[in-house]
């Protein structure tokens, strides 16, 4: 693991293939080490310039007179092993492959010898045909995309890894968009020497990683059973949310053609998953809206499910989306619907769904939150406040999340709440704000209660390991929720 450190903790990077050119591959990359603000050392390396971007450049990496912890290499694919033996001979122990042409287009001996070549220095090498990785927290961007044209979201605890480049990238733009912040990503390429095992493992002893995430097409053959422990390793620590594509016949062709690696069934990946504790994505959002929650919020110890509504309709179509995906909307006891009736207006339902009704003001919603909360009968609350309406303040969301953190700290009960909005600018303020406290938001009732069912799932697994109160225990300890 100390020696992956060198791939995100870096104190010197040499770019290999640095170029002059604005439009060539090696300027991106020393650029964006520049904007990104990478505190450590920069070494361009280039036989036919003296500077580049302002910073001297060097012929090879052997003539460069420090130690140089990690290599990026953006030069043509049949010089990528000489450049290789350059660095093992320089002393660097990791390098980052950024270039194509290798395995993903039938050239798999020249893919082999970049590894055996490596392998005799004791350099570990990550890609080729990847973008590289990013590190907000240090300002560590290896990747070639251009600043001014997509946006790279800031230090935050949810970590990426992706096989796909193109894809990894184009998550990092929405994440920006988002304003989801990420502590590490990682583009794996044609995975060579480094996979997902070893990236999995290095993150689950990373402090500022709470949740890993990930994008996969397959797992190499032969590599499969560290897959499977490497999860097992991680999954009862961090939460491991996964993307696997490739569930059809046709997106498994789509995979080998492009990258040269096989899908593999998907229902032995879905069983794997379901075996270690992987929460499974479907999607994009589902990937993020599934972290945002784990990341967050506490697992829910069960699947009751409170649903804390301003509008009725809105409760409605929030208990069929739990329904459909095996969560409970239970009926709250005699005695919980009483304690909500005297703090509600007569017009509300006390019933589950708990309808505070258009009419209703801040201190109606927090107290029934409260009631819900200290009721012993939910797992989790979706919380649907419609900003809009006269009788709600701008102050509803540090008070209700105040309450939130009052009851937890007096209960020691940890139960998990999301929250659900539809609107524009103003209610999107609002929900911003919720999510800065801690409360994951989402722009409907559907995505809201699948955050629930990751919370749930992974609540499960805990469960099923022995461990979900020292996880729970740990979680809160460490200020991470709520808020």
């Amino acid at each position: 693991m100390r020696l992956l450190a060198k791939f995100f903790a870096p104190e010197s990077v040499a770019v290999v293939g640095a170029s002059r050119n604005p439009r060539k591959v090696g300027y991106q990359i020393v650029l964006n080490l520049l904007k990104s603000g990478f505190k450590g050392r920069i070494y361009p390396v280039n036989p036919n310039a003296d500077e580049i971007l302002g910073l001297k450049a060097y012929p090879s990496v052997s003539s460069i007179p420090e130690p140089v912890d990690l290599a990026v290499i953006a030069v043509p694919a049949p010089a990528v092993p000489g450049v290789i033996e350059d660095c093992g001979a320089h002393g660097v122990k990791a390098a980052i492959v950024i270039s194509a042409g290798f395995r993903e287009v039938g050239n798999v001996e020249l893919e082999k010898r970049v590894v055996e070549t490596a392998r005799r220095y004791g350099m570990r090498v990550m890609g080729p045909n990847c973008v590289g990785v990013y590190v907000p927290k240090t300002g560590l961007n290896t990747t070639f995309l251009s600043m001014e044209r997509m946006g790279f979201p800031s230090h935050g605890p949810i970590a990426f890894i992706s096989q796909s480049g193109a894809f990894g990238v184009a998550v990092l733009d929405w994440a920006s968009m988002r304003g989801v912040g990420i502590s590490k990503f990682v583009s794996l390429g044609n995975k060579a020497d480094l996979d997902e095992s070893d990236v999995l493992l290095y993150l689950a002893e990373d402090e500022d990683t709470r949740v890993v995430t990930m994008y996969i097409e397959g797992v190499e053959k032969g590599r499969g059973e560290r897959f499977v422990k490497a999860l097992r390793e991680v999954t009862p620590r961090k939460p491991v949310v996964a993307l696997k594509s490739g569930r059809s016949e046709a997106g498994a062709r789509a995979i080998a053609s492009h990258t040269g690696s096989l899908a593999g069934s998907d229902a032995v990946y879905d069983a794997v998953f379901k075996q270690t504790g992987v929460v499974r994505a479907m999607g994009m959002e589902d990937l993020f809206d599934m972290a945002l929650a784990l990341a967050f919020q506490p697992p829910a110890s069960g699947r009751r499910v409170a649903i804390l509504t301003v509008g009725g309709g809105s409760g409605v179509m929030a208990t069929d989306a739990c329904s459909d995906l095996g969560l409970k909307v239970p009926r709250l006891s005699h005695e919980t619907e009483e304690k909500l009736r005297r703090v509600l207006l007569p017009i509300a339902s006390p019933h589950n769904p708990v309808d505070v009704t258009g009419s209703a003001t801040d201190q109606h919603l927090v107290d029934a939150l409260e009631i819900l909360l200290r009721s012993g009968e939910v797992d989790a609350v979706i919380w649907i406040p419609y900003f809009q309406v006269p009788g709600i303040t701008e102050g509803l969301v540090k008070e209700f999340v105040a309450r939130y953190r009052e009851v937890v700290s007096d209960t020691g009960r940890a139960i998990p709440v999301v929250g659900a909005v539809t609107g524009g600018d103003y209610t999107w303020r609002l929900a911003r704000e919720a999510e800065r406290l801690g409360i994951p938001m989402y722009p409907s009732v559907e995505r809201a209660a699948k955050a629930v069912w990751a919370l749930y799932r992974y609540g499960s697994w805990l469960r099923r390991l022995g461990v979900y109160e020292s996880y729970v225990e740990g979680f809160l300890r460490k200020g991470v929720a709520p808020g």
